[in-house]
């Protein structure tokens, strides 16, 4: 049963702030990489030594997205990498938020992700040259497939009914950017499956499916169907949202008629103004739980913009973006921050968050 709005605000009241990022290590190029058994350990250690920066940062999650192909070809030590996963993340105080179901993807006849030593290019978002962004393809997705639609089922019931009562894991995101890639009826289905699957396992920790892509010029009403679907369901409300600090106030307050606490699971586009400046202090301010994208940059050059950015700037040269900046993440290979004043920010309110935290505890 869907979380009542009591429930909501306990559960949520009952933690410090979240803020954190979506996170894999600087030396995995995708998530097959964040997975895999082939290069773990080295990734592994590469992982300690950045959580440990994250930790003196003040950031107490991290976003995790699963990847179907690892846990199919690898199940047993899979499980065992997953369960080491948490627990160092937990060894430096911070929890887990994992992603259940992915619609952000390459189409239909493009390259699928195989195991062993993954291949990327250089200088370019997420990097590969070719990317979801840039194609009006319908994603392939495994659920597409009867072969792989139940075990894809079965891996999430796996993982969620074994830590549905693991406090290392704060909340369960059904489905990461629902309908994109051109998937909007095919998803819902599936969608709805997967609420029903985890409402029978009934966790100690909230659902949420984000709506990723209304700007202020549209009203709720005007979400697809199954974005729409994703709120009525949630226990909390989530989104994402990459644009600048007027739309963004917009964004939130459209959300709070909802009346549940509120976690932005993507954020941070320096190039077109969502900046840590602006964001993050606004983020507190309204105790709007949030994770960026990015933490050190790497493999995955998430600092490289959106290619389809580079499109938009070759048929208008005037378009007001600032190439000179990075997109996301926010520290360089060698630990030190993108921007210290940016660093020295974050710290100032995470700190004030957790002293806020106390303060209400007392009272």
């Amino acid at each position: 049963m869907k979380w009542s709005e009591e429930r909501a605000w306990e559960w949520y009241n009952s933690r410090p702030w979240i803020r954190g990022c979506n996170y894999m290590s600087a030396d995995c190029a995708n998530r097959v990489d964040l997975w895999q058994s082939y290069g773990f350990e080295e990734r592994f250690k590469t992982t300690e030594e950045e959580l440990k920066v994250m930790q003196a940062l003040g950031y107490n999650s991290v976003r995790l997205i699963l990847e179907f192909v690892v846990w199919d070809e690898e199940h047993d030590s899979f499980m065992e990498r997953f369960e080491r996963y948490v627990s160092l993340c937990d060894k430096y105080g911070i929890s887990c938020m994992i992603v259940l179901a992915n619609d952000c993807m390459r189409p239909k006849g493009m390259e699928k992700n195989t195991l062993g030593e993954q291949h990327y290019d250089w200088g370019y978002h997420g990097g590969r040259k070719q990317s979801q962004h840039d194609s009006l393809g319908i994603g392939d997705h495994v659920l597409d497939y009867p072969e792989t639609a139940e075990r894809y089922f079965a891996m999430v019931r796996e993982i969620v009914d074994k830590y549905k009562n693991n406090e290392r894991i704060v909340m369960w995101d059904v489905y990461n950017e629902v309908g994109n890639s051109g998937r909007e009826p095919i998803t819902l289905p599936n969608l709805k499956k997967l609420f029903e699957l985890l409402r029978e396992i009934d966790p100690i920790q909230p659902l949420t499916c984000e709506v990723w892509r209304f700007g202020p010029q549209k009203s709720l009403d005007d979400v697809s169907e199954v974005e729409k679907y994703a709120l009525e369901q949630s226990d909390i409300i989530s989104f994402h949202s990459y644009l600048p600090y007027r739309d963004l106030i917009k964004q939130i307050k459209m959300l709070k008629v909802f009346n549940r606490p509120i976690v932005c699971s993507e954020w941070l586009n320096r190039i077109a103004g969502n900046t840590v400046f602006d964001t993050f202090p606004l983020f507190y301010l309204e105790k709007i739980g949030c994770y960026n994208w990015g933490f050190v940059a790497g493999k995955y050059q998430t600092y490289e913009p959106w290619n389809f950015y580079w499109l938009l700037y070759d048929q208008n040269p005037n378009i007001d973006f600032d190439f000179t900046k990075w997109f996301h993440d926010l520290y360089r290979p060698n630990h030190r921050p993108y921007d210290p004043k940016e660093e020295k920010l974050i710290r100032e309110f995470c700190k004030l968050a957790d002293e806020d935290f106390v303060k209400e505890k007392k009272e």
